[in-house]
């Protein structure tokens, strides 16, 4: 009797403190470990295959990189950042902010470093990890807060490898090589290539923009804060919160809106696109080869008041003419023309469906990850696998991306992870897994709305998946949110063991 009773004590400890991994410290990584240890959750690791926090903020450092979301709506909701420089802050100042939260919440300490995550078995009701370095983990719940765009994509074209010259990814920019003065070309036209051009555009001494897809462009002027602007913020969290629901508020009812469905809002967001084309781009040749024939918004809308402005200077060269092969000393187009060039630079985007992969990830049963991803890659409310217990996807398929703030996101998701873990610190869930149902009914709403949405408007982009369907989420912000404020237990499965006696209330803060 008295080893049944220490048994249950033992599983009881182990439910109020489960044991959580997190993989990745990025944005989402470091909100997720404040909240457990809010929550009285101290038994957090965090494993992080780079030197520091930051994810693609630490990635990411090409010419010009910055947020397209406005800076006092990128930040989290309990700390805002008063020494914005910018409207729309540059990834250094970014990657600053995401180092002082880390430091002033203890996130640092809990991060093993240059430590990536390679295998995770889930077996006798515990998650398995081995790392990079061969350490060996046991734990009750993996968090994968892991991003999205974090594995380069790289062109298929014939001869990529045979080219002479400096070549390099976006996301892995050789900050060796000069490129003052050097013939550069860079492929891609998306919203990093849109920066990057209108940086280069300064000091190359020709660029050459090879363009598959024109991008619709939205622009609004990146202000430049000043000491007026920063000294009442400082100190003042309230007002910080106002100015970022502010932003927020805009976002959703334009942008937002303009996706989803509303046709008031995408015809203004339209209007206002099309006349900053017509007004900044006067030479009617280069107009015609920079206007898209998809809908607004239909691609990701880029965001960028130097573009138009840079693409018409004297050094910057549009070719439309698509790329037949690379050859040693550049590239050559299907009109026979070889573009010779000094760097070649590949804005190429990233594999937007990798998630977690290529970590060796097997659930219950020895399901593995691209077994129960073999058709489709869906989850349950964009977090929940099923076959997959205890474990959390952040930002996974359909999380509503578009133009809005990533760390709103894993605010709303973070909340929704925390209250299914402490369902099961209570012991109304054996596990945290959704049902194989209920993903496949949550997916069949999200396909119900995805036609009113401009998603499905014919255009090629990364927000598609294989199948050609939007993995975004089609209806209002408000709504995810609310949908999202608690969660159904009847779409997990169920069944408590006699043995795990249910926390009580007054005990959770034990």
């Amino acid at each position: 009797f008295r080893r049944v009773l220490f048994r249950s004590s033992m599983e009881n400890n182990t439910r109020n403190n489960p044991s959580v991994a997190v993989i990745g410290a990025g944005m989402t990584g470091i909100l997720m470990a404040i909240k457990l240890r809010e929550a009285g959750i101290t038994d957090i690791t965090i494993l992080e295959k780079a030197d520091r926090v930051g994810g693609t903020w630490r990635e990411n450092t090409y010419p010009g990189v910055a947020c397209d979301v406005p800076a006092h709506m990128y930040t989290y909701s309990f700390m805002g950042n008063p020494e914005w420089e910018h409207r729309f802050a540059h990834g250094s100042e970014i990657q600053q902010y995401m180092e002082r939260v880390s430091a002033e919440y203890g996130v640092t300490d809990m991060v093993r470093f240059n430590e990536s995550l390679d295998d995770c078995h889930y077996r006798e009701g515990k998650w398995h990890l081995t790392t990079s370095k061969g350490n060996q983990m046991v734990v009750d719940f993996v968090v994968a807060a892991t991003g999205i765009l974090h594995h380069p994509a790289y062109p298929d074209i014939q001869g990529l490898d045979s080219f002479k010259g400096d070549m390099f990814h976006t996301a892995r920019w050789d900050h060796d090589v000069s490129l003052e003065g050097k013939r550069v070309g860079i492929i891609g036209t998306g919203s990093t290539a849109t920066q990057i051009i209108s940086e280069l555009s300064k000091t190359a001494g020709k660029l050459t923009v090879f363009q598959r897809t024109p991008q619709w462009i939205f622009s609004v002027p990146d202000k430049e804060y000043t000491e007026a602007d920063k000294a009442p913020l400082r100190g003042n969290q309230s007002l910080m919160t106002k100015l970022s629901k502010r932003y927020a508020f805009i976002m959703r009812h334009t942008f937002t809106a303009a996706v989803t469905g509303s046709k008031t809002a995408h015809a203004l967001i339209s209007w206002l696109t099309k006349r900053n084309l017509r007004k900044s781009v006067r030479d009617p040749e280069l107009r015609a080869k920079l206007t898209p024939d998809y809908k607004v918004g239909c691609k990701r809308l880029v965001i960028s008041s130097k573009f138009y402005e840079a693409i018409q200077r004297k050094n910057v060269h549009l070719e439309t003419t698509a790329i037949e092969r690379i050859s040693e000393r550049g590239v050559v187009t299907a009109d026979g023309n070889e573009h010779e060039l000094d760097v070649l630079i590949l804005a190429t985007g990233f594999h937007p469906f990798n998630f977690m992969r290529p970590m060796n990830l097997t659930g219950r049963d020895e399901l593995s990850i691209d077994t129960a991803w073999a058709k489709k890659v869906q989850a349950y409310r964009s977090l929940c696998i099923p076959g997959f217990p205890n474990f959390f996807l952040m930002l996974g398929p359909n999380t509503p991306i578009g133009n809005y703030s990533v760390i709103a996101m894993s605010e709303v998701q973070t909340k929704y992870v925390l209250k299914l873990i402490d369902h099961w610190r209570r012991g109304n869930l054996q596990t945290v897994e959704a049902t194989e149902e209920a993903k496949v009914r949550y997916n069949d709403y999200l396909k119900a709305g995805m036609g009113k949405t401009v998603w499905v408007g014919g255009c090629q982009s990364w927000y598609l998946d294989p199948d050609g369907d939007p993995a975004m989420w089609p209806y209002s912000w408000d709504q995810w949110v609310k949908e999202l404020e608690e969660p159904d237990l009847d779409d997990f499965c169920r069944g408590t063991p006699a043995e795990i006696v249910p926390i009580q209330p007054a005990e959770k803060a034990a």
